[in-house]
């Protein structure tokens, strides 16, 4: 039965752009968990337009879950995790403008910078995985990679503005799961995905763990974080 990993990352921006000290991701989290949520991810931008490492270090003490620690592939980063020693790293690509991922990383490009980061965190004990578009060949150099993990990036599919993008994308998905795990790789999906479009997801039983943050945040802003959470559990299937 699928897991559901809860991204914070949206309580991050709402301190940040009112410049205040609230909402605290550390609360939202300890709120995630209490409804039910079966880890917690966070990412970690370079430029710290959100996330902070204060962050990610007090996320590390305090969670008693999973604990996924979203990052760049970059020399930097790579530090930062090899300190905190999440549970999981999942790379992804920096988008400057953007806040979250908009497309996953890749790996056609990135290859070598991500075999190398993927070495050094295994060698550390630390699981990794990739964030990858929803196409065959990238799942193939994820594996290739050495990787744990695979996150499909779900955003094409949930943002389609017409029925035969939806097919066409849903298709993709489809695909990449269960390519991914003839791999053996644990399958993650995320990105765009709501109290509608999850519905799509349920039957697919390939997949290991849904991350999904941006819906929560705010159906928990105006119903509360515990609340939320149960709420989209139920969706998935997953029993208390």
């Amino acid at each position: 039965m699928a897991r559901l990993i809860v991204q914070i990352d949206a309580v991050a921006t709402l301190r940040e752009a009112a410049r205040s000290q609230q909402p605290e991701p550390m609360t939202a989290a300890v709120m995630a968990e209490l409804g039910g949520a079966d880890g917690i991810a966070m990412h970690l931008r370079e430029d710290r337009k959100h996330t902070q490492d204060r962050d990610v270090r007090i996320l590390r003490k305090i969670i008693q879950t999973r604990f996924i620690l979203k990052m760049a592939a970059t020399s930097e980063m790579l530090g930062v995790a090899l300190n905190v020693k999440p549970d999981i790293v999942i790379l992804v690509p920096e988008e400057r403008e953007g806040l979250s991922s908009e497309s996953g990383l890749d790996l056609m490009v990135h290859k070598t910078t991500v075999a190398e980061t993927v070495g050094t965190l295994k060698n550390s004990g630390i699981p990794v995985g990739v964030l990858a578009e929803a196409d065959v060949e990238q799942i193939k150099l994820v594996h290739q990679s050495n990787a744990d993990i695979v996150e499909i990036h779900t955003g094409a599919y949930c943002e389609a503005t017409t029925s035969a993008k939806r097919s066409q994308n849903f298709s993709k998905i489809v695909d990449s799961i269960k390519l991914s795990h003839r791999l053996k790789l644990e399958v993650f999906v995320g990105n765009g995905i709501d109290y509608s479009s999850i519905k799509s997801f349920v039957g697919l039983t390939e997949i290991n763990n849904f991350c999904i943050g941006q819906s929560i945040v705010a159906r928990a802003v105006l119903k509360g974080m515990e609340s939320a959470v149960r709420d989209m559990r139920a969706l998935i299937g997953v029993r208390q």
